[in-house]
């Protein structure tokens, strides 16, 4: 689907109503993956849990992730892009009645290994869906939805947990019907996804899907609704012909260059993307930001009020790079994003070095440095947003060639959820011992490194078509 139709067939509204099910997906993304940031205190008191017990299940649904995000896109070619959507949101929704109701560590991490699944399939099928259904001329703003519903559903979560926790008086205290707050928490989570899963019954199928498994009728149908029934006809036949043109079946070898026998230097560009997305730390602050902020001082109340404007100031900072990403370019925003992550980074770990113990074990940052280690957390929160959150799953989108898009996006998507529980699963045990400090200086360092490594390495796509990706 390379050219858009006519502006008075185009469909605008059937195509609005599409991506605004399909970026459901992106919600529930964030949404899973930011209900446990107020739960802590109710799975330690429950299932007796350490510091790297915590760490495990909070880093639980990762593995789940990484495994959906890889074999997402197989499965979507044998039973649809839509398909796989319903699936996740199944997923979404054992996983949320399960989690809630654990008895046990074991069958929570099961439950979130479930929702990761889900994570992860969504995370690259609702981006490629919403690509195959929508015009050329809009399809980057309506694909860059996606990164703005995944941190709307974040922000999602933290203002269920914090309501929740206010209303019950804190997390693990009782709720309704003799269960704790931070299981209703969880549950809470069943509602999108019921929403999720019955909104996909009435939108069509991918009509790329449908070529490609002989169904040239029903493409036919959906196209016509999507851009009326001339440049439905032309779309078929464009679609079968470029299949046609496919000299095999993609597959992960077309990632090793036959010239030198070695991987792709354009692999290594995106796993590098990827997980540099992930080792400057920001899902430390979306999956443990209630316990950070308590950890030097604040409430639990007031640190899920943090979160919320955490989650407000993100929704912004993407708004902004959708605004920007198309004018200015993806490499200029991911420099000046490794730059000011480096920068509030490192203003973080040294406001966290300043923490005083006091005589009843209470830690808090004296004078006005945990306003400073606020606002410069909010700061990362904001350059990370308008830079590596949003760009980095726009260059793996478009930077492969056609013919290793998916392979290459399989690969990376892959790397990026494993660099993505790597942090997750060690910050609580890190901040014991070196401690937050040091740790969140770690992670000021891989955003310098960042900088280099997109200038090395990483090569403007802003303007170019799809098939001149070279690799």
């Amino acid at each position: 689907m390379q050219q858009e139709g006519s502006a008075g067939q185009v469909n605008m509204g059937f195509i609005a109503a599409i991506v605004a099910v399909a970026t459901i997906g992106g919600f529930m993304f964030g949404y899973d993956s930011g209900v446990i940031n107020g739960t802590q205190k109710g799975l330690e008191a429950a299932f007796d849990l350490g510091k790297l017990g915590i760490g495990v299940n909070v880093g639980a649904i990762l593995v789940g992730s990484s495994i959906g995000a890889f074999g997402a896109g197989r499965l979507s070619d044998g039973i649809g892009r839509r398909g796989v959507m319903m699936l996740a949101a199944i997923l979404f929704l054992v996983s949320a009645l399960v989690a809630g109701a654990a008895g046990s560590s074991a069958i929570f991490i099961i439950a979130r290994i479930i929702g990761g699944l889900g994570v992860g399939a969504a995370s690259v099928i609702s981006p490629v869906y919403i690509s195959e259904v929508t015009p050329a001329a809009v399809r980057g703003r309506l694909s860059s939805v996606q990164q703005v519903m995944i941190i709307t559903g974040l922000t999602g979560a933290f203002v269920a947990n914090f309501t929740l926790a206010r209303y019950a008086g804190g997390s693990t205290a009782i709720l309704w019907f003799g269960y704790e707050a931070w299981r209703w928490m969880f549950w809470l989570q069943a509602i999108p996804a019921a929403i999720y899963f019955l909104a996909l019954l009435v939108i069509p199928e991918s009509p790329r899907y449908l070529v490609a498994r002989g169904r040239d009728a029903e493409a036919q149908v959906v196209l016509t609704r999507l851009f009326g029934a001339q440049e439905a006809t032309r779309k078929v036949a464009e679609i079968r012909a470029s299949l046609a043109a496919d000299h095999h079946r993609p597959k992960l070898s077309d990632l090793i260059s036959k010239t030198t026998g070695k991987i792709r230097p354009i692999v290594w560009t995106g796993i590098g993307l990827a997980v540099f997305q992930q080792l400057v730390g920001i899902n430390v602050v979306f999956y443990y930001g209630a316990t950070l902020w308590e950890a030097v001082g604040f409430s639990e109340d007031n640190a899920l009020q943090i979160n919320i404007l955490s989650g407000a100031l993100s929704i912004g900072a993407c708004l902004a790079t959708i605004a920007l990403v198309d004018r200015i370019g993806r490499k200029p925003l991911l420099l000046i994003g490794s730059a000011g992550m480096a920068l509030t980074l490192a203003v973080v770990a040294w406001a966290f070095s300043t923490a005083i113990t006091g005589a009843d074990g209470a830690v808090s940052l004296p004078g006005h440095n945990g306003l400073i280690a606020l606002v410069a957390a909010n700061l990362y929160v904001i350059f990370f947003n308008m830079s590596w959150g949003p760009i980095m799953w726009v260059m793996l989108g478009e930077m492969f060639p056609n013919q290793i898009r998916g392979s290459g996006l399989a690969v990376a998507g892959f790397a990026q959820w494993i660099a993505n529980a790597a942090i997750s699963v060690t910050f609580p045990a890190l901040t014991v011992s070196p401690g937050l400090a040091i740790t969140y200086m770690g992670y000021a360092a891989f955003a310098l490194i960042s900088f280099f490594f997109v200038r090395a390495m990483v090569h403007e796509t802003k303007g170019r078509e799809l098939e001149d990706m070279q690799g």
